[in-house]
């Protein structure tokens, strides 16, 4: 089946053509220039510009593929969660090509989707550990097969994503969060400042909000200022450090209670090199951390192929 997957459920607009693990063609306009100077998505200007690139990426998509709309065999669109002016413009996008081609649609969720992201990565069969990290999801999932899930882990408050984002903010540094504070963190001490990494009663949860206040005391009160560049560097560092630690110490966990070899990964904060250099340095011998690809990891829409095609392929 050739698959076109849509996804616009935050400031992404994506487009992908999947057939089986081979992904045909894909194209993705991001929308970081126009919400850097609010240091976040304005879902207003970010439903917008879905309007106004969606069917030029469509297109194009099919253009690369070398096919034309009639070649497609079923539609995969983001229907949740996310902007709900954002997946307004997928949705209706993909279930007019839908009825006006007379094909399958599913629309799936994005949390899941990202899960999907699999299909382009070798992955042992399951049981395993997945855990779904990007600025509105921190989630950790047992995963018994594919499309079946036991939710063990989440956030309490923030997501890890967010909180790079809010801190980048403090410290000066471009949106998004994540690239700037991994660019920033490089080469300098990771405990020059000790701020705290969240312990809740689930052992398997996540908290950020409390990380956030930690950092901005430290600024406004302890520091009145930053002294140059190389204090702010150790502040983004150990702001990092204290981020990524619950991550993998709560996955390596869940794998080790749950009898599970493998730990999956996914979602944007997963494109971290420092989160990669962690879970290799920690998991132990009998525990393996996959990755997808760095541009798998982002919002894409071949994930979102992947996830629908697999759920139409068990209901046909």
């Amino acid at each position: 089946m050739k698959i076109l997957g849509i996804e616009t459920s935050c400031d992404e607009t994506a487009v992908s053509i999947v057939e089986g693990t081979n992904i045909v063609s894909e194209k993705i306009f991001s929308q970081v220039s126009l919400h850097s100077e609010y240091a976040g998505v304005v879902p207003e200007l970010a439903s917008r510009e879905h309007l106004r690139k969606l069917n030029l990426l469509i297109q194009e998509a099919l253009t690369e593929a070398g096919i034309n709309y009639e070649d497609i065999d079923a539609v995969a669109v983001t229907a949740y969660p996310g902007l709900e002016g954002s997946l307004l413009v997928g949705l209706t996008s993909a279930r007019t090509l839908s009825y006006l081609l007379n094909i399958p649609i599913k629309e799936v969720d994005h949390i899941e989707a990202h899960l999907f992201s699999h299909v382009f990565t070798q992955l042992p069969p399951p049981p395993g550990i997945g855990l779904v990290i990007s600025g509105g999801h921190s989630r950790l999932f047992y995963i018994k097969k594919w499309g079946d899930y036991e939710i063990i882990g989440d956030t309490r408050d923030d997501a890890v994503g967010e909180s790079f984002d809010k801190v980048a903010s403090l410290l000066g540094l471009p949106y998004p969060g994540g690239p700037s504070i991994e660019k920033a963190s490089r080469g300098v001490r990771e405990n020059r400042f000790n701020f705290p990494v969240s312990k809740l009663g689930n052992s398997y949860d996540f908290s950020y909000s409390g990380l956030k206040t930690a950092v901005l005391y430290k600024i406004k009160y302890d520091l009145k200022e930053i002294s140059g560049e190389k204090e702010l560097k150790e502040l983004a560092s150990s702001f990092q450090k204290a981020a990524l630690t619950p991550l993998v110490k709560n996955s390596i966990k869940a794998a080790e209670d749950y009898s599970a070899d493998w730990i999956f990964v996914c979602g944007g904060v997963a494109a971290n090199s420092r989160l990669r250099e962690l879970f290799d340095e920690k998991s132990p011998e009998n525990i393996k951390a996959y990755f997808p690809g760095v541009r798998l990891c982002t919002d894409n829409a071949s994930m979102v192929a992947a996830c629908g095609g697999f759920y139409l392929k068990k209901e046909a």
